[in-house]
């Protein structure tokens, strides 16, 4: 019975100092008061007049570009980049961006062809991106049209 009564007492300390660690870690961690609040008044003086004015985003895709690299000197195996792009466009222009897929794929493909394995592989998402917007927005400018997306994004990447 003494080993049962110092058991419970041994465990109830545990539990006790394993509270106050844990209390004191809260309070060591947590927000510091006032900053907070600070941080939120800021946020509410901001202008949502710019919010109001800003079309909501909506997205068309454009799926399975997929296109065969060139091959690197002494390279005997095809590799390949297949993407699905995402255009971020307005609720107006939305209909337009989906009528000029067919142009943007071929875009897209005339693109991504130039690149050889080697050149491909060490290039990030981002420089894709870049360069797939920079390439759009030659073609329109070459067209004198208006592009009826605001930027392409990279909904998937594979090199093969």
């Amino acid at each position: 019975m003494n080993k049962k009564v110092s058991s419970m007492i041994a465990f109830a300390g545990v539990a006790l100092v394993s509270a106050a660690v844990a209390g004191a870690a809260m309070w060591w961690y947590g927000p510091v008061p006032g900053a907070g609040h600070a941080v939120a008044a800021e946020a509410e003086q901001a202008p949502v007049e710019e919010d109001e004015k800003k079309e909501p985003a909506r997205y068309v895709t454009l799926d399975k570009v997929i296109v065969m690299l060139k091959r690197n000197a002494g390279d005997t195996q095809a590799h390949y980049i297949s993407t699905d792009l995402v255009l971020s466009t307005t609720e107006e222009n939305e209909k337009k961006a989906k009528e000029h897929l067919p142009m943007l794929r071929t875009v897209a493909v005339r693109a991504l062809s130039s690149y050889a394995m080697n050149e491909a592989s060490a290039m990030t998402v981002e420089q894709f991106a870049e360069r797939l917007n920079n390439s759009f927005e030659a073609t329109y400018a070459a067209e004198k049209t208006e592009k009826p997306f605001s930027e392409v994004m990279i909904g998937k990447l594979i090199i093969e």
